[in-house]
């Protein structure tokens, strides 16, 4: 191990309890130990999850949040003492590890609740509404301090919860805390003061709008959390650690309106100078630490930071909130091992909190120690699969409903919390497999293949690895991307896996003496007839490097249109969005944390933004386009860049003896090319 990572593995205390490093996993929706979705039970997925980052040297886990109260059939958590039992055999064998666990409970999310369209429908609709209440109680679960619209379709309202609803939570909070002490749990963590969830909303000023004891003064607002902490601390003890999940700062400028970094604006939740009597009071109160970031539902960018943020984005807030408080402090939100391990060093700060990169890696605390940064594959901050809650205009939580069931899976690692899916099994017939292509697909294939005992062959046209994402990862703050192409060349060298670069393959005759055929040859770019095309470059190609002007006009304001807006504004240039939907990344699979932040940003800066705009034809000055009105009307630019879509380029297609990978079988993203990957490469 380095010595710059030394202050990370130096032991340190929560109350009375020991942690042998200054590692935590952070909570993430899916790892709950009690299930996710479905009615709470012992989850076997996520124990062996939970237990897999032990043994790699996780110094504290805390586990997926559990509601206290079921989201599906509404049984409360302490209900069913079964589960219990299981608890406290799993955290024998997780002790044995030195690693220590907390339970993280939540109260709820309040106005924060990712409602779908047949949500949305059960809380406009009485009789709707009625019907579903016994399995989905949409009056309890989006209710709040107050009357509040919904984060994601804000023509829904959450009711006040009442204060016999508030005691009835209080007291389940208490219950459930005693059995998971008396399971052996070393404490638990209360969500959340933090993130505009339910706790949150009776927090700040902008959601609670109380006039009974929950409302009002600071003392009021913050009554709920201590209640809970006092309760706990009653059934279970004073020296029962009770953690509290906390956002420093709300950055938070209205409903729907977050405050990017450095930018100057009127906070409507809680601000540092609140923050710093709320940290001590709540410390005051019973709570054991804090584990920290910042932001709410409407600024989600800064709990759930996409590549767009910068790395360590919440730190300075947290080191500034560490000095008034005399409880042990955790940062999370891009942390970085060298910096936690300086801010550690100097006092600034107890612990690190890492969440994403733990389902990207299970072993990289463990690559880590043994100076191996190399091999650990690098969480890209896509949210592809570990929270791709998309919304748009007119759309609430556009997830599929496998997804919302299966939270916390990975982009790049399809085996974090599928491992009964995904898993490697070696095979009893090796074969000689051709793979024809050596983007991302195409080395996961080969990459699962070698590992299961075939023996894979990569045919690549042009010199490098990587495909199209070379192009995806050539932006600035694509620095993830780029990690990720050096760990795939890594690891194909590792195993020893045979590239033949500049080799176009043209038929199957090309590929006498292998047993199987995989094809991972990817899409090309749609170039639609519209006149006039041939004066505008693709995507591809400005990421590629060619030259533009100053003024750059792109038609398509999907994920890959705005990022490359982004891209060009942060060079200097001055870019101009054309997209004909009512909303920019009006998709599914982006999640809302990172199409608010590319939104916000080209509000906050003054991206000219031309929704509802049809192209006409391109022309020697820039491109003609027709407006929702039928209006028509010229924009003038320098150079026009199209990002339009892209359509599968299936070599072979039809043959039987072929497997297609990646794009080139369906356009998707990074997820759909490495999961299918695996279904492929699992199956030879």
């Amino acid at each position: 191990m380095e010595q710059k990572y030394e202050a990370l593995f130096s032991p340190w205390k929560i109350g009375n309890v020991e942690i042998k490093n200054r590692i935590v996993m952070t909570s993430m929706g899916g790892t709950s130990i009690f299930g996710w979705l479905e009615p709470n039970h012992f989850d076997k997925e996520a124990a062996n999850f939970l237990l897999e980052r032990a043994r790699n040297n996780a110094g504290l886990i805390l586990p997926g949040i559990a509601p206290i109260r079921d989201i599906i059939l509404g049984k409360w958590l302490y209900q069913g003492k079964g589960k219990y039992k299981e608890l406290k055999k799993f955290m024998d064998e997780l002790h044995k590890t030195g690693c220590k666990m907390f339970v993280q409970l939540t109260a709820g999310f309040g106005r924060s609740m990712a409602i779908n369209d047949i949500m949305v429908k059960a809380c406009k609709n009485k009789a709707l509404g009625f019907v579903m209440k016994p399995i989905l109680d949409m009056d309890y679960l989006t209710a709040s301090a107050s009357a509040t619209p919904n984060r994601w379709e804000d023509t829904c309202y959450s009711r006040p919860f009442t204060k016999k609803e508030i005691n009835k939570m209080v007291e389940a909070f208490a219950k459930t805390a005693k059995l998971c002490m008396d399971a052996g749990v070393d404490g638990v963590e209360i969500h959340a003061v933090h993130e505009g969830y339910l706790l949150d909303q009776f927090t700040m000023k902008y959601t609670n709008q109380r006039t009974d004891e929950y409302g009002g003064s600071f003392e009021n607002c913050y009554r709920f959390p201590v209640e809970i902490v006092k309760a706990i601390k009653a059934a279970c003890g004073k020296d029962f650690p009770v953690s509290l999940r906390y956002s420093v700062v709300s950055k938070t400028k209205d409903f729907g309106k977050g405050a990017l970094p450095g930018e100057e604006y009127v906070e409507v939740g809680r601000d540092m100078e609140e923050s710093e009597k709320a940290a001590r009071y709540l410390q005051d109160a019973g709570y054991d630490m804090l584990n920290c970031d910042n932001g709410t539902y409407d600024a989600w960018y800064w709990a759930h930071p996409p590549m767009y943020m910068p790395q360590n984005c919440n730190l300075d807030d947290v080191k500034h909130i560490k000095k008034f408080v005399d409880i042990p402090v955790v940062c999370a939100g891009r942390m970085t091992p060298e910096v936690a391990a300086e801010a550690i060093a100097a006092g600034e700060l107890d612990a690190m909190g890492v969440a994403r990169q733990f389902l990207a890696d299970p072993e990289w605390i463990t690559k880590l120690m043994n100076g191996d940064e190399a091999s650990i594959r690098p969480c890209i901050c896509c949210h592809n699969a570990c929270f791709n809650m998309a919304h748009y205009k007119g759309v609430g939580n556009d997830q599929p409903l496998s997804d919302n069931m299966g939270m916390a899976r990975c982009a790049v690692n399809p085996t974090t919390m599928q491992s009964r899916k995904y898993r490697i099994i070696p095979t009893a017939r090796p074969k000689k497999v051709a793979v024809i292509g050596a983007g991302v697909g195409g080395m996961e294939v080969a990459r699962v293949l070698a590992l299961r005992g075939h023996k894979p062959v990569i045919f690549e046209k042009s010199d490098r690895l990587g495909g199209v994402f070379n192009f995806a990862a050539a932006p600035s703050f694509k620095e993830k991307d780029r990690e990720l192409l050096k760990w795939y060349d890594k690891e194909l060298k590792d195993l020893g896996i045979e590239v033949r670069f500049n080799t176009e393959i043209r038929s199957e005759a090309d590929l006498e003496g292998f047993d199987r055929i995989v094809v991972a040859t990817g899409a090309k770019a749609n170039r639609p007839p519209i006149k006039g095309i041939e004066r505008s470059i693709e995507a591809c190609k400005y990421l590629g490097g060619a030259e533009v002007g100053q003024k750059v006009i792109i038609i398509g304001g999907g994920l890959s249109g705005c990022e490359i807006a982004y891209d060009l504004y942060l060079k200097g240039k001055t870019p101009v969005i054309v997209e004909m939907k009512n909303d920019l990344i009006a998709v599914a699979g982006v999640c809302l944390a990172n199409s608010s932040y590319l939104r916000d940003f080209f509000a906050l800066n003054k991206v000219e933004v031309h929704l509802d705009t049809k192209l006409k034809e391109f022309t020697e000055k820039g491109v003609t386009v027709t407006d929702k009105e039928g209006r028509t009307f010229e924009i003038e630019g320098d150079t026009v860049i199209t990002s339009m879509g892209y359509k599968p380029t299936p070599l072979f297609a039809g043959s039987r003896k072929v497997q297609f990978v990646g794009d080139c079988r369906k356009v998707g993203n990074l997820r759909t090319a490495i999961w299918r990957a695996w279904d492929v490469a699992m199956k030879i």
